[in-house]
């Protein structure tokens, strides 16, 4: 099964929690953050969005830093994903 978004939609894949602080501290299950930063799974078409042309920005495999409380958690099969609108993403990871 593929996850399609439509309109302004993007499905994200959660990077997963750091297990260790940078100085070495191991974390326990309840203490992680659940991450902001994701991987580009599926891209809408963009498309008319409340009435204003919307192109989108992003592009599938990119790694993007995304709202905290953005989106929809979504389960399909054993995999975990987050629909989010393109709005929602606050910038894109890139190396240099």
């Amino acid at each position: 099964m593929k996850l399609r978004p439509l309109g302004d939609r993007v499905v994200l894949k959660q990077k997963e929690a750091e297990e260790k602080t940078a100085s070495g501290i191991i974390l326990s299950g309840q203490a992680k953050e659940k991450p902001q930063q994701a991987e580009v799974i599926a891209v809408g078409p963009g498309g008319m969005v409340d009435g204003k042309e919307v192109a989108m920005a992003v592009k599938v495999g990119q790694i993007v830093i995304y709202s905290k409380y953005a989106g929809t958690e979504v389960k399909l099969g054993k995999e975990e994903y987050t629909v989010v609108r393109q709005s929602d993403i606050l910038a894109v990871v890139e190396e240099d």
